[in-house]
């Protein structure tokens, strides 16, 4: 079977690409391992420069019945409760980006885009096709799948995730652990132990550990992460190993504030996120196949721009397809000449805030803490590099 346009993975980053592609006049095939369409996982996080583009889809009216619009991020001393710094989301934010920073759930996101997809007849969803093999053949490519099956491909993107098979075609690296979980639950506002400010998106900060909440759903749910570094990891234990565990969570966060402790307490034990990223690379592409999302730029989340980054994907690949037309190596060379810079430089900068929030020697927390205090509400300015729109 012959396919114009294949995407492999239906996450957010697949779905968007689809979407665009699909609206800038290209039929799309989206192919999942799974036996749905759906997202692990409770809260996301979508920064000015990803409601920009979801607006440009004609997404906006669906994201806005179902996200939070925090009028703040607030960072405080994970052990201590001091406040460290605000920053204000509200009407400067907003009027400075075009668009408000949004929260909601990852299940619902996907909810918007599977039904956008749906409804354009330009789109084919097929579930329960597990990739085995992407072969590159440069003038097309080939994509088997588990169940014998294989389509022969005029252009394909991998959008499969951090442990992309697709990446193998262009690059032999490895994921990169950090050595730090993350523990990720949702639960109903009105059952919190504590009261909350649901206004606002909190970050809880300190050694080798850090706590995120925010309301998702309307104020129904509050979303918590909290993340930190194992001291039982050790590098070539992967995600399996016996680290990272419930007992270790309790010990980490057992000398923080009163706050973060009773927060802990309420989250299901029975799955941890081990913390990865790759190094960046200086190329997607191999003939008619490239890549996007996760499968190209993996990054740690302390920017939260990882989702964000995959619909910025989404955008720019449909943009150079639709400007080379049929000739899919210009189309393709054009994109990743694009994204490489922008995203590379992000999974720097989130490794280099992630050391920063979990320093432990006396003098970086000194530093941080200080710059903290002197900051206005406007310290978002120092992210205009990420958040504004891009000046053609």
């Amino acid at each position: 079977m012959r396919i114009p346009m294949l995407i492999i993975g239906g996450g957010i980053g697949g779905m968007s690409a689809a979407l665009a592609l699909a609206q800038a006049g290209f039929p799309v095939h989206v192919v999942e391992q799974g036996s749905d369409f759906t997202e692990i996982g409770a809260g996301i996080q979508l920064a000015p420069n990803a409601v920009r583009i979801l607006d440009g889809l004609g997404l906006l009216p669906e994201i806005n019945e179902i996200a939070v619009r925090p009028r703040s991020l607030v960072f405080l001393d994970i052990d201590t409760a001091d406040r460290l710094a605000t920053v204000d989301l509200a009407e400067p934010f907003v009027h400075r980006y075009g668009y408000s920073y949004a929260v909601l759930h990852r299940g619902d996101l996907l909810d918007v885009l599977l039904a956008a997809c749906r409804a354009d007849d330009r789109i084919v969803l097929e579930p329960n096709k597990r990739v085995t093999a992407v072969v590159d053949q440069h003038d097309r490519a080939r994509v088997e799948f588990a169940d014998g099956t294989s389509y022969e491909c005029d252009a394909v993107v991998g959008a499969d995730g951090l442990w992309s098979k697709t990446r193998r075609l262009v690059s032999d690296d490895q994921p990169i652990c950090s050595a730090y979980v993350a523990y990720r639950g949702a639960v109903p506002i009105d059952e919190l132990p504590i009261p909350v400010d649901d206004d606002a998106e909190i970050i809880w900060i300190g050694p080798n550990k850090h706590l995120v909440q925010y309301p998702i759903r309307g104020g129904e749910l509050y979303n918590q992460v909290a993340v930190f570094r194992s001291d039982r990891y050790r590098p070539g234990m992967g995600g399996d190993g016996d680290w990272g565990t419930p007992d270790e969570l309790d010990d980490h966060f057992g000398t923080a504030c009163e706050q973060v402790r009773s927060s802990v307490t309420l989250f299901k034990r029975e799955r941890r996120w081990p913390m990865y990223d790759r190094a960046p690379i200086d190329n997607w592409t191999t003939g008619r196949i490239t890549l996007l999302g996760d499968a190209a730029h993996p990054m740690l989340q302390y920017l939260a721009q990882g989702a964000c980054q995959a619909i910025e994907d989404a955008d720019s690949l449909a943009k150079y397809m639709l400007k080379h037309q049929s000739d899919v190596s210009e189309a393709f060379a054009s994109y990743q000449q694009d994204r490489l810079p922008r995203t590379g430089q992000i999974q720097r900068v989130a490794r280099a805030w992630g050391e920063i929030w979990h320093a432990t020697d006396s003098i970086v927390p000194a530093l941080r803490n200080r710059v903290f205090a002197r900051s206005s509400a406007e310290h978002y300015r120092d992210l205009d590099w990420l958040y504004q729109a891009e000046v053609v």
